[in-house]
């Protein structure tokens, strides 16, 4: 099973090293443990969780390979998605992955000290309330475009420093003409063209 789930993330991160193969390993039985005791993913995810989760985070990898020392948050990071994933493949970057349910950052801490993710930190907030800026603002469909760009008005950073201009990351699945219609300079990436599995069919990385 073990190597089942290795085989979809190396089929498409084939150059993952001795540790972030362990990591992300490690991940499954880390969630299936906590989740018995606090929900986080939901029980037909679980079964899942590489690719509804780990895979779908890392999504966000195939549209940019942040440089090293890049700041990114991670807004209603619930379980740690896209957060902990792209900690694991992206060590040289740090990561701030804000909550405002706190018994879900507790599980997250558990699983980044049991893998010795060192390159993340939480935080038990609302995201308005945090007063920092970051190069790339991630997040998994926690509400609807409008509503999160107001949210974190004023927290991307004006210095550049990755190929893709600093923004929002935004995992979202459907029909977003109607949500997005009002901003100009949107793009949206089609995971389907990244990854093959069905899942994936009409979900989208928005920048």
């Amino acid at each position: 099973k073990k190597k089942k789930v290795m085989k979809l993330i190396l089929k498409y991160f084939p150059d993952l090293s001795e540790t972030q193969m362990d990591q992300f390993k490690a991940l499954e039985h880390l969630y299936k443990d906590w989740n018995t005791k606090i929900n986080v993913v939901s029980r037909k995810d679980i079964d899942e969780l590489y690719l509804r989760h780990v895979l779908h985070s890392l999504g966000i990898a195939k549209v940019i390979e942040f440089k090293d020392d890049s700041n990114i948050l991670d807004v209603g990071t619930g379980g740690g998605f896209p957060g902990v994933p792209l900690a694991i493949l992206f060590p040289k970057c740090n990561f701030h992955l804000v909550d405002s349910i706190n018994k879900k950052l507790k599980v997250i801490n558990a699983v980044a000290e049991s893998i010795e993710l060192k390159n993340i930190r939480t935080t038990h907030s609302r995201v308005e309330a945090i007063d920092e800026t970051y190069d790339f603002i991630v997040s998994r469909a926690v509400t609807a475009m409008p509503e999160f760009t107001k949210w974190i008005k004023g927290k991307i950073a004006k210095k550049q420093r990755n190929e893709l201009k600093n923004g929002i990351l935004y995992l979202k699945g459907g029909d977003l003409t109607e949500e997005l219609k009002q901003y100009k300079t949107v793009k949206a990436y089609l995971l389907s063209d990244y990854f093959e599995e069905d899942f994936f069919e009409t979900k989208k990385v928005i920048h």
